[in-house]
């Protein structure tokens, strides 16, 4: 039995190798050296040279860097409260079984299997172009049309729509979540003369918080990662005028445009310490408004 067991926990451990590799060759030790270049001056072709601090408090003095700020807290504080708003709308709309309600699940969810994708962001900028879907549309009904991506009051928008639009897997949480509320509590409610919107905002949206609570930590996350409908509805630049010239992209600029990776690297750090402060203190306000019992 003894010789079992070794041969068993061997065995794990044996499997467990390729995990520990792709975690340590692609997560750890990338980032312990990232962690080094963001003190350094390194441009790739030359061997990195200590820097010390410089790349950090030069940030607060780069007017691209503070932009890319702006233009994220507003990319992330529209986007995020908006898509989830949606997803919960279509949630409760959805959750009641009717004939065909499971082909619209699919079809509601289907945006976010390809988020982030480039085809997707290649087919919003052809619906916003000033020659594009969306005008055509608007032509039809003798509405004269513009450019959407290419004015600076309007690019960023066109992202923040696309943000909104890939709310599936929010929904299908919502959904989920919904379907475990006892259906006594609405009974109970209506009996004691309650209507439909005080039933969700005393029943629903209470025990919802939970979800709503994590639903609203990754989105964030994934919000302040954003990077490829910018650089596909930018091509690159941000522009027009830095409208959507987001965290990342601003990274990708730097590091792999400017060839200023040591710069870019610190801009990486100071973008995981934004998440986790976010993050932070989301958990420590969620007593207050997150509800398990």
């Amino acid at each position: 039995m003894k010789n079992k067991s070794a041969r068993a926990e061997v065995v794990g451990h044996v499997f467990l190798i390729p995990w520990l590799i792709g975690f340590f060759g692609l997560t750890v030790i990338p980032m312990i050296t990232s962690l080094y270049f963001s003190f350094t001056h390194y441009d790739m072709l030359t061997p990195p040279r200590w820097a010390g601090l410089y790349n950090y408090t030069h940030m607060f003095r780069d007017p691209r860097f503070l932009k890319s700020l702006s233009v994220t807290f507003r990319f992330v504080l529209t986007s995020v409260p908006l898509q989830l708003a949606f997803a919960l709308f279509v949630a409760m709309a959805l959750k009641k079984n009717r004939r065909g309600v499971r082909f619209y699940r699919a079809v509601y969810y289907l945006p976010s299997l390809f988020g982030g994708s480039i085809a997707v962001a290649i087919l919003w900028r052809r619906i916003f172009s000033g020659d594009g879907i969306l005008n055509m549309i608007l032509g039809f009904f003798g509405i004269e049309g513009m450019n959407w991506i290419a004015s600076p009051p309007t690019a960023l928008n066109t992202l923040i729509v696309l943000a909104i639009w890939q709310f599936g897997s929010s929904m299908v949480i919502f959904l989920a979540s919904l379907k475990q509320i006892p259906a006594d509590y609405y009974e109970a409610a209506t009996i004691d003369g309650a209507g439909k919107i005080r039933q969700f905002f005393n029943i629903t949206l209470p025990l919802l918080t939970p979800m709503v609570f994590f639903n609203i930590v990754m989105q964030i996350i994934s919000a302040f990662q954003a990077f490829t409908p910018a650089f596909i509805v930018s091509g690159g630049t941000g522009g027009p005028l830095d409208s959507t010239l987001l965290y990342s992209l601003y990274i990708y600029i730097r590091g792999f445009g400017q060839f200023q990776m040591g710069y870019a690297s610190a801009m990486a750090w100071m973008l995981l310490i934004i998440i986790a402060t976010f993050t932070g203190v989301l958990f420590g306000t969620s007593k207050k408004w997150v509800f398990y019992d």
